[in-house]
């Protein structure tokens, strides 16, 4: 029997549909052009002193430590989620470890993207439990368990090597304010594990602490709505608990996703080192690596994405072992890869995404053709 052909407004709707994903991305794009455009100049806008780019010597295969530090620890991170995946659903049969691989990759990624372009890098967490229960292929509580584990491991990861380079390394660096900043940091930095393991092992200490807290804030009229202030900690507070009371019951993984957060930052604080090398900087390996364990707790709480501004105005104590018309060129490589390629990966993976999307569409679109026709 033939098909009755789409009206005219059925056609426009269809036309609207077809071009609105791609008009979509199109303006994704755009936005992040000029979110790095916007950033790089704020950043490095005054490079009067700068050397002409031709006039640098770069001694480009020292480089090549430095992109493999950024590989490997993307991996580290990307193989921490995979392994979640896998050790967290290993009674669901219908689980595919290929396609956990790739909603790893993607989650770690989309997660550093948002973390990156949003104020005190609150967006990754939220966004990463949001693609993983629309496309984990996980029951709803592991889709949030994992982001959250991911984070917490990652901090805790952060904060044993910023210990051991505060207790062992700091005489390694002749500046105490600097250290004295960082160890600051580090208990902000702490606040929030340590409130989930207490809540995770004594449960009614930390609901009281809760109250206490909120009580307080109430009455510096920081929180107008006590009780709801108190639920709301409460559940949030609770819903860590219960993830972490939950990988615990996995034996041995909560140690893992640990040492691979461990590793993670290991690797990414060795690479200033090898961008100072490559430029030509005499710079020791320890007081290279503390100083820039040291900042990264420093600048933790500056409310900027990718704590832009900040990053750059005290990286310059590792940075300033250059002469003073290299330092623009090897901080500007340093942020591309801490910060810029971030930034370019969300977008090309959200493309990425968006294609595999229209090929399924199309393939149903086609089994759709052939079941009418039959």
């Amino acid at each position: 029997m033939a098909e009755s052909q789409p009206t005219k407004e059925q056609q426009k709707k269809l036309q609207k549909k077809f071009f609105r994903r791609p008009l979509l991305i199109v303006l994704f794009i755009l936005i992040n052009v000029v979110v790095i455009t916007v950033t790089a100049t704020s950043e490095f806008g005054n490079s009067a002193n700068a050397a002409e780019l031709s006039e640098v010597k770069i001694n480009w295969w020292l480089l090549i430590p430095a992109a493999l530090c950024f590989a490997v620890a993307l991996m580290l991170e990307i193989g921490k989620y995979t392994l979640m995946m896998k050790e967290l659903s290993r009674d669901k049969k219908e689980f595919d470890i290929k396609h956990a691989r790739k909603i790893a990759r993607r989650t770690v990624i989309l997660g550093k993207y948002y973390d990156n372009i949003t104020p005190a890098a609150v967006g990754g967490q939220p966004f990463q439990i949001y693609y993983m229960h629309k496309n984990g292929n996980l029951p709803s509580g592991l889709a949030t368990t994992i982001p959250i584990i991911g984070m917490i491991s990652g901090q805790i990861g952060f904060i044993a090597i910023a210990v051991l380079c505060f207790l062992f390394g700091s005489l390694s660096i002749d500046n105490a304010a600097l250290i004295a900043t960082a160890c600051f940091g580090l208990i902000f930095y702490s606040f929030w594990p340590i409130v989930v393991m207490l809540a995770t092992f004594l449960p009614k200490a930390m609901a009281e602490f809760i109250k206490a807290g909120v009580k307080l804030l109430a009455k510096m009229h920081i929180v107008k709505d006590r009780e709801k202030a108190i639920q709301k900690t409460e559940y949030e507070v609770n819903e860590y608990a219960e993830s972490v009371k939950l990988i615990l019951k996995t034996k041995g993984l909560f140690a893992k996703t640990i040492a691979m957060s461990v590793g993670f930052n290991i690797l990414v604080a060795m690479i200033p080192f090898f961008v100072l090398t490559a430029f030509g900087g005499e710079v020791d390996f320890l007081p290279c690596f503390v100083t820039t364990v040291a900042i990264t707790s420093a600048v933790y709480f500056v409310p900027t994405p990718g704590n832009s501004g900040a990053a750059e105005g005290t990286f310059y104590v590792v940075f300033s072992a250059l002469s003073e018309g290299y330092v623009f060129w090897a901080m500007l490589v340093w942020r591309f890869f801490s910060y810029y390629i971030y930034i370019i990966m969300g977008p090309l993976t959200y493309y990425k995404i968006h294609l595999e999307n229209r090929k399924i569409r199309k393939q149903n679109e086609k089994i759709t053709e052939k079941s009418q026709k039959a």
